[in-house]
């Protein structure tokens, strides 16, 4: 997988990810790429001097800032792994499950937001659903290097699985309670739903409760990364 762009480069080698190869600009160094050069030579990266067209063509036309990474392929962890990591930080859960998100743009806005707000992490079906890919890596600007994202067969058995654990379950959906109403500071798994068709009935009816964001616009939806960020904010209040 390519990544690209100073931050997510920057974080997978902070985080240890093995990077296969780094491509940089022919010509006199950046300074400003100056971090990355240390980074690479203190971890024998193998560096490939490329022109501008060259780095536009793996980037895809992306903004890749004058650097990309090739990296093994993203890591995707269980959701056992998850539960563990809120046992040893010795902390309630905070898990969000990702209902069919197929756009990478709001995925990757969501593993950001989950990233800066606490979450232990995320959950995304294996089919339906974009996985975390170069454009997801370069949204998330980094974050994804620091959250575990487990990949499930099937969304309402990972619900049934957490309930099982004592997780209190919502599902974002209209009908439901404002979040300051809800009690988050508990175990908690919030359900994002798909950009277009929200959460299907069936997941719905197996979540706990339903919160429902105010709303005072004319439009009457918000993105569902928007919405996410504006959920876990509220459980971060709630707790801290």
């Amino acid at each position: 997988m390519i990544i690209y762009g100073r931050n997510p480069v920057k974080e997978a080698y902070r985080a240890g990810k093995t990077i296969e190869k780094l491509y940089l600009p022919k010509g006199a160094p950046d300074p400003v790429l100056s971090p990355i050069y240390k980074m690479a030579k203190e971890k024998r990266t193998v560096i490939s001097y490329v022109d501008k067209y060259t780095m536009d063509k793996l980037s895809e036309g992306g903004n890749h800032q004058g650097v990309l990474a090739q990296i093994t392929d993203f890591d995707y962890c269980s959701v056992e792994d998850i539960l563990a990591l809120a046992r040893e930080k010795e902390e309630d859960l905070l898990i969000v499950l990702l209902d069919g998100i197929t756009d990478p743009h709001n995925l990757g806005a969501i593993v950001r937001s989950a990233e800066c707000f606490g979450a232990h992490g995320i959950v995304i079906p294996k089919h339906r659903s974009v996985g975390v890919n170069d454009t997801v890596v370069k949204v998330a600007s980094g974050a994804t290097e620091h959250m575990l994202i487990a990949k499930v067969t099937n969304i309402n058995d990972t619900i049934r699985m957490l309930k099982e654990h004592n997780v209190w379950v919502y599902a974002t959906d209209f009908d439901g309670k404002a979040p300051k109403q809800a009690n988050l500071t508990g175990n908690t798994a919030i359900v994002i739903g798909s950009e277009g068709e929200g959460i299907k009935k069936l997941t719905k009816e197996l979540c706990d409760d339903t919160l429902t964001i105010p709303e005072y616009g004319k439009i009457n939806s918000l993105n569902a990364s928007v919405a996410t960020g504006i959920i876990l904010y509220e459980v971060v209040r709630q707790r801290h």
